[in-house]
């Protein structure tokens, strides 16, 4: 059960990283994507049937983690919360820009609320960096600190931005397109899409395997239970998953709600 337990943990962290992580990737690149406010609308549209299915996934991982890694669990909020404050914070701060993007006409109003989308898309970037440096190091305990923290962090939040550069290519018309684009060229669409991926999830994959999983999982028949409960949920969030990205396979062609 225990390996059970850590494969679902790995599943729904991979699944986050891989489609949340393009999500706040355009979002941290929404000034350069569009130049003016119709341009963002579009930028915007092409994350908006997807941002908050994405958020499942982490709502899932941290379930999981919670759950059936009680001890580790305690140990690294605890140890990591000067991390996890402003990863959560980013998290909430991006999303109230986008709900609140559409609700009035005026400029400065969605002006200010692009401002919360990418202020907020950058802090969790940034902070799932510094996490994973922290965790990398085999000690969960405590929060990366140095000059390697600090280029790890960046260099993830780099790799964010290249991964919404990707879904973007995907998604978007007109110039926020050809912006998307220009750093891949014609090797752009779903093979860069697919490469920037197979790195995200390499991500969470190299940092759990460095932490004591197998030794700090539940004991008894809570574990079995969770379990159990888990494998009959995945397969229809998974397929729930699949058929929206099927669904919103197209290009954005128009603004959204946001």
């Amino acid at each position: 059960m225990e390996i059970l337990a850590a494969a679902l943990l790995g599943f729904f962290t991979v699944g986050y990283l891989v489609l949340g992580g393009a999500d706040l990737g355009v979002g941290m690149l929404l000034p350069w994507l569009g130049r003016d406010g119709r341009e963002r609308r579009l930028v915007l549209a092409a994350i908006a049937p997807f941002f908050l299915g994405n958020e499942v996934w982490l709502v899932a991982a941290a379930g999981v983690f919670i759950g059936c890694f009680p001890a580790l669990e305690g140990e690294l909020f605890s140890g990591q919360s000067a991390v996890l404050v402003p990863l959560l914070a980013g998290w909430i701060v991006r999303d109230a820009g986008l709900w609140w993007r559409g609700r009035t006409p005026y400029r400065a109003w969605r002006a200010a609320c692009d401002g919360m989308v990418v202020a907020g898309s950058w802090t969790a970037a940034l902070s799932w960096g510094r996490l994973f440096a922290g965790l990398l190091t085999g000690d969960p305990a405590e929060p990366a600190t140095g000059p390697a923290a600090v280029l790890t962090s960046l260099g993830v939040a780099l790799l964010f931005a290249a991964h919404g550069l990707a879904f973007g290519a995907l998604r978007l018309t007109g110039p926020p397109y050809e912006r998307a684009r220009l750093p891949t060229g014609r090797t752009g669409g779903w093979q860069t899409f697919a490469l920037t991926s197979l790195v995200m999830a390499a991500l969470p994959l190299a940092a759990g395997a460095r932490l004591p999983l197998a030794g700090s999982a539940a004991t008894g028949p809570a574990l079995g239970l969770l379990v159990t409960a888990l494998l009959v949920v995945t397969p229809p969030l998974v397929a729930a998953q699949v058929w929206l990205w099927r669904v919103f396979r197209g290009r954005v062609t128009g603004p959204s709600f946001l």
